[in-house]
């Protein structure tokens, strides 16, 4: 369905907001920005800010939703005769090779992660938005093998896969903070992809693998 007019402006308006917030953000850092200052950079009150971002920490991690459900996603569109984690792998091998901005591999994600880095308040929502991922895999995980509620191995299974996308996410932070160029730790990254998937066992590479037919 086409987008409404008045959709794209509240759209247009959140992206603004956002837009004015990191870069106040970035150049001050997030704790000595507060959100009355963001709402008069982007002139706009306050409420309209808050109508738009709920929390302050929202304003900088504004695109977390497109990675709460991104390991669901990815398990639900496995191919045939692929596995849970051979999907997932899969795809961050892709990510990775393409050089995508999508897990970091881009100018100024360390710039990004460094405020992150120097925030409390922004590292606990991290910490709180890699829980709402784990969560939604295990949900997914359920689903896709019609597994009870009471049998375990979709918990363990999501962690187990949880660490693949976790452990890539924060070797790409790291490594850009570092002083890593994009091409460079995709490279790097890509050989510890390797490493992490002779780490795991059978029994997980083979966990909800999809039909062929």
């Amino acid at each position: 369905m086409a987008e409404g007019l008045r959709e794209r402006k509240k759209r247009q308006t959140r992206q603004y907001i956002s837009d004015v917030a990191t870069g106040l953000f970035l150049e001050r850092g997030f704790e000595a920005v507060t959100v009355a200052e963001v709402a008069d950079a982007a002139d706009v009150s306050v409420n309209t800010v808050y109508n738009y971002f709920p929390a302050k920490e929202d304003l900088f991690l504004d695109r977390s939703k497109g990675v709460v459900d991104r390991l669901s996603r990815w398990v639900r569109g496995r191919r045939g005769g692929e596995s849970a984690a051979s999907a997932v792998l899969r795809e961050l091998r892709e990510e990775v090779e393409s050089v995508s901005p999508r897990v970091g591999l881009m100018d100024g994600y360390a710039a990004f992660m460094r405020v992150v880095q120097e925030s409390p308040a922004l590292r606990s929502r991290m910490w709180a938005i890699g829980q709402e991922v784990l969560a939604d895999l295990e949900r997914t995980l359920r689903e896709e093998t019609g597994a009870p509620a009471e049998d375990p191995l979709p918990t363990l299974m999501a962690g187990q896969i949880n660490w693949l996308h976790g452990t890539v996410m924060t070797e790409i932070g790291r490594r850009m903070v570092a002083g890593g160029k994009p091409p460079e730790v995709s490279r790097e990254v890509l050989l510890l992809l390797d490493e992490m998937a002779d780490l795991l066992s059978e029994k997980v590479l083979n966990y909800a693998v999809r039909g062929a037919g």
